[in-house]
C-alpha cells in the first residue's frame, strides 16, 4: 500500500505521517529530508527533483512488498497524479490523505514556533506558507483536520478512516 500524504507546512502532516509509519513499520519518505540532503551534496533544488527521487525510492520499496508512506506538501495536481502513477504502475493500492489545520490562528502559531528536525533545513515563514500555490484536490481523499487535536487524536481518526484500528491494536500490522 502507498499512503500519499499532502498538506501545507505546519498542518501536522510530518508528525502524523511519521507516527503512522512507525506503527505500520512502513518505509517513510519525507521530501524535505531528500531535498536537504541534495542541497548538502551541493545540488540545486528548484523544482521537482526531490519528488522524483522519492517516486523512485517508493517504487523500489513497493516492489519489495513494503508499505510506503510519502510525506510531501503535494501542492499541485501533477504531483498528486505522479504519486498515484507510482502505485498504479505497480498495481499497488494507494490512499491519498490531506492534512489540514482549519484554525488559521493555530496554524500560524505552529508555523512560527516550530523548530526544524532536519539539520540545516530552513523552515518556511508564515507569509511563505500563506502565499504558497496550493491547488484544491480534484479527487476523493481522506482529510484529517489537526486543529484542536492532539497527535494521538489525529492518528486515531486517521486509523478509523483507513480501517486500521483493529489491525494495529491487535498487532497484525
Amino acid at each position: 500500500m502507498l499512503y500519499i500524504f499532502g498538506g501545507l507546512p505546519g498542518t501536522g502532516k510530518s508528525t502524523l505521517s511519521a507516527a503512522l509509519a512507525s506503527e505500520l513499520r512502513a518505509t517513510y519518505l519525507r521530501v524535505d529530508v531528500v531535498e536537504q540532503a541534495m542541497r548538502v551534496a551541493g545540488l540545486r533544488v528548484e523544482g521537482p527533483e526531490g519528488y522524483i527521487v522519492c517516486y523512485e525510492i517508493a517504487k523500489q520499496n513497493l516492489r519489495l512488498g513494503l508499505e510506503v508512506i510519502a510525506d510531501t506538501v503535494n501542492p499541485i495536481h501533477i504531483t498528486r497524479q505522479a504519486w498515484r502513477s507510482v502505485a498504479e504502475s505497480l498495481e499497488i493500492p494507494f490512499v491519498e490523505i490531506e492534512v489540514v489545520c482549519s484554525d488559521e490562528r493555530e496554524h500560524k502559531h505552529r508555523v512560527t514556533t516550530r523548530i526544524t528536525d532536519i539539520p540545516g533545513f530552513t523552515l518556511p515563514t508564515w507569509n511563505e506558507v500563506k502565499s504558497r500555490h496550493y491547488e484544491v484536490w480534484d479527487r476523493d481523499h481522506i482529510i484529517i483536520d489537526t486543529a484542536h487535536q492532539t497527535v494521538d487524536e489525529s492518528l486515531m481518526a486517521l486509523r478509523e478512516l483507513l480501517g486500521l484500528k483493529s489491525k494495529i491494536v491487535n498487532g497484525l500490522s
